[in-house]
This record gives C-alpha cells, structure tokens and sequence, in this order.
C-alpha cells in the first residue's frame, strides 16, 4: 500500500500551504495536487523527489510510512512543535477575510494553527500577531494597512491614548486609541484618529483580547495625501477630543 497521497496532503498541511501554493512549488498543476490527495493518481516519480527534496524524506518514507501517525502525533501536533521551535519572532497573520471568524476562534489552538505566519527579525521576544485593518477610520493609516501588535495581557497595563487593535464580544476587531476611565473602571474607550469617527466606549468585560500596537506595514504609495492646514485640522480635533475625554474622565 502506498501512503504518498496522504503524505503529500499531511506535509502540504504541516507547512500550511495551500493546494496551489504546493503545486507552484512541485512545479505541476493544482488539479494534480487535489488527485492525489483523494488518491485518484499515484504522484509521479519527479514530483516525489521534488517532496524528498523539499522535506528532507527518502521516498521509502514518502511511499511506505504513514507519516501523521509517527509517534502518535497529528499533523497540528507536529506543526506546533515546528512553530514553537521556530524563531521567537513569528507572528501569525488574521487578515480581513479571517477575522470574523476569529472572533470564535482567537482561543482555538486549531484555528490559529491554520493562519499564515511570517517573521520580523527586529521584534524582541513576544507573543505577537498581525491584523490586517479595513476603513478609514485611523487616518492617516491607511486601509489595508497589516498592525503587528504585542500581546497585553491585562487591561491595567494598557496606556492612555495609545494605539491597540482590541477584539470585543460586540465590536469584533479593531484598532484604535485607548482611553481608560479613572472614575468608571469598567469602561474603556476607543478613539479613532480620523476625528470625523466618534468615540464609543466598550464594556471591559467584553473585551477579549488587546494588542499593543508595535509595527505598522503598508503599501508603498497608499498613504493620502495631505496639506499642512488640512493635517494639522485633523491633529487639533484630535487633541480637543482627547482633552475633552480626559476631563470628563477625571
């Protein structure tokens, strides 16, 4: 019994590619990915040297063992212990089309497994993750901007009106200023850059998770463009914004 097309779907996993992506790499099409998954084709002898290669295996390993059962472990186990074994610098990516469902599963090892990931050698050792943002509520950054943000894990650590992407129970992901309530502990508030949004305030307890932002990462040339007046309009609005906040909040 040959064992390669679940070992070529169990390896594509372990690295979380998918079908096309593979393909690329074994330079064959994406149709033959999927036939040999389902084993409707046995993969040719090139394109299981071309795994050899790219995983270190032999092709009696490829052919003869089932690989997602070695030691018992699943291909999620062993991917964990790949990322975990990786650099410290890894950050796993939630991109807009992810992050309604991240709001179920931001707690879900077996979700979190599934997102991308990608390395910042100048971050210091944390528990990071990217957030891709869509509006133009935080302008001047712009929409589609990626927001690499540092894990805190308690509200009181959290400055007043710095930048952090917060997931909530009713507002899902989003990434504004914070301003916390001396008076009312339980609420914070989330102030967007771009003054023409208002700020709302959210309940603490519905707070699940927040993140310091620490890099933001944009395409070139999408920034908007703006005069000095216009610029320093917005900046003022701003800070009478925040000023205002304050003195109710004191």
């Amino acid at each position: 019994m040959s064992y390669a097309g679940k070992n070529l779907r169990y390896l594509r996993k372990l690295r979380g590619w998918t079908q096309e992506e593979f393909a690329t790499k074994l330079n064959i099409k994406r149709s033959l990915i999927g036939a040999y998954e389902e084993e409707r084709a046995e993969p040719k002898l090139e394109v299981l040297e071309a795994m050899g290669s790219i995983f270190k295996l032999s092709l009696d390993d490829l052919l003869l063992k089932d690989l997602s059962a070695v030691k018992g472990a699943s291909y999620l186990e062993q991917r964990r212990k790949l990322k975990m074994a990786a650099s410290s610098n890894t950050v796993q990516f939630v991109p807009v089309k992810a992050a309604a469902g991240y709001l179920a599963g931001y707690a879900d090892p077996e979700f979190l497994d599934e997102l991308n990931t990608f390395t910042l050698p100048m971050l210091a050792p944390g528990d990071y993750r990217a957030f891709e943002i869509i509006g133009d509520s935080m302008l001047p950054t712009p929409s589609g901007s990626v927001i690499v943000g540092e894990k805190v894990d308690d509200l009181e650590d959290v400055k007043n009106s710095n930048t952090y992407v917060v997931l909530s129970r009713n507002e899902g992901v989003v990434y504004k200023r914070i301003m916390k309530n001396n008076k009312i502990r339980n609420k914070l508030t989330l102030i967007s850059d771009n003054p023409v949004f208002e700020p709302y305030t959210v309940n603490a307890e519905d707070v699940l998770e927040v993140w310091r932002a620490v890099f933001i990462m944009q395409k070139a040339n999408t920034a908007p463009r703006w005069d000095v007046n216009q610029l320093a309009g917005m900046v003022s609005n701003l800070q009478d914004q925040v000023s205002s906040l304050k003195k109710k909040m004191n």
